[in-house]
């Protein structure tokens, strides 16, 4: 099977369910991010090794796939169930609060940096965050299951607090934000 179709070579792409819309439609935006996040967070777990956290990595990554695929799906036919529940979002929770536990107050704002793989969380921290704009804004015009945004918004928080236990875990000291005054 060719993966090039030609199909998309006016500036158009299929939803699941057949319909074309153009390749810059808000909903081709949404799930793109998605998309573009699930590859920053397979390449944050690339970049470090703790078994924990891969676990949840790999079922962040799963989430994100189903999250993208009910975005990608035609708002006009029957709509696709995200497969993300309560229970996703009480592991990221749970995950957070048990890195947290590790972790010294939070004074002062953070830099991303220091290590690669602390820098890769920030930076699906801040493609999380961009997602979560792009979703809500597709919520405005076409409804989306409220639980991917709540889960998005807890995605985010949890990228954070992993950039801070890897800088932890890693020996690395947090670059903080001091004003100059």
């Amino acid at each position: 099977m060719k993966i090039y179709t030609k199909t998309g070579d006016n500036g158009t792409t299929s939803l699941f369910g057949g319909k074309r819309i153009s390749k810059d439609d808000l909903r081709i935006e949404a799930y793109g991010t998605i998309d573009e996040l699930n590859s920053f967070t397979g390449l944050l777990c690339a970049s470090f090794s703790e078994a924990t956290q891969h676990y949840i990595l790999t079922e962040v990554q799963k989430r994100l796939f189903t999250i993208g695929s009910c975005l990608a799906s035609d708002p006009d036919k029957p709509k696709i169930t995200p497969d993300v529940h309560d229970e996703d979002i009480t592991m990221l929770e749970k995950a957070m609060d048990s890195m947290d536990q590790l972790l010294h107050p939070l004074t002062n704002f953070i830099l991303p940096g220091g290590d690669v793989a602390v820098s890769y969380a920030h930076v699906c921290r801040t493609v999380c965050r961009r997602a979560e704009r792009r979703v809500i804004s597709l919520d405005r015009t076409a409804a989306v299951d409220q639980k991917i945004i709540i889960y998005l918004n807890r995605l985010s928080d949890y990228f954070f607090i992993l950039a801070r236990y890897l800088a932890h875990l890693h020996k690395v000291d947090e670059i903080l934000w001091i004003s100059r005054k």
